[in-house]
């Protein structure tokens, strides 16, 4: 079958994974937090698929292509923030995430909501913290299961969609800031992020 507009993406996955089909789909990299969807990758039952590079791809199209000159497709339009979600495993999925920084106190402040450390890319991930790291929604493209587990994430729908032994875990404390429960620094809400803490060696 085909790929389903993004507007039907959570009906469509709901269907592939009640009839327990091996799928390869494309959409929103947003999906990632929705609070249907996020269990199913906390849970290995879906993964990012390979592909994509920079998180941007070309769909044909009868509108108007917005591209930059550098990367423009005739007759086609690029479309950002698009990754592949697949239950399909792949080589990918197993590679060691390479790490090099290790951590400080003022370098990794902790959140004023969450009792772990902000990362704000992935390539910066302390090597040696036990603690729970928040990263961006792009990690996910690096993430290895054996390496990391993943808690939870927070965004707008945090507070009403965690259970609550993982806002336990976390430490969480509600912030005017959060808007339900975006992480939030030094009083400033941040974008979202995904909790994950390094598996014991």
């Amino acid at each position: 079958v085909t790929n389903p507009p993004f507007s039907l993406f959570r009906e469509y996955l709901a269907q592939l994974i009640e009839y327990d089909k091996k799928f390869l789909i494309i959409g929103s990299q947003n999906a990632i937090t929705n609070k249907e969807f996020f269990p199913l990758i906390q849970a290995g039952k879906v993964w990012l698929g390979f592909g994509f590079k920079g998180g941007a791809t070309h769909f044909y199209s009868c509108y108007e292509d917005t591209a930059t000159a550098s990367d423009h497709r005739k007759g086609m339009i690029r479309v950002s923030g698009v990754v592949w979600y697949t239950n399909i495993d792949h080589k990918k999925r197993h590679e060691k995430l390479d790490l090099y920084k290790k951590y400080n106190a003022e370098e990794y402040p902790l959140y004023d909501n969450y009792n772990a450390i902000n990362v704000n890319k992935t390539a910066d991930i302390p090597l040696d913290y036990d603690g729970i790291i928040g990263v961006p929604v792009t990690f996910m493209d690096k993430y290895n299961p054996e390496q990391f587990e993943i808690i939870w994430q927070a965004s707008g729908n945090t507070r009403a969609s965690a259970p609550k032994d993982v806002l336990e875990r976390l430490c969480y404390k509600p912030h005017k800031e959060d808007r339900g429960g975006c992480p939030v620094l030094n009083g400033k809400r941040l974008y979202s992020r995904i909790f994950i803490k390094h598996r014991q060696k």
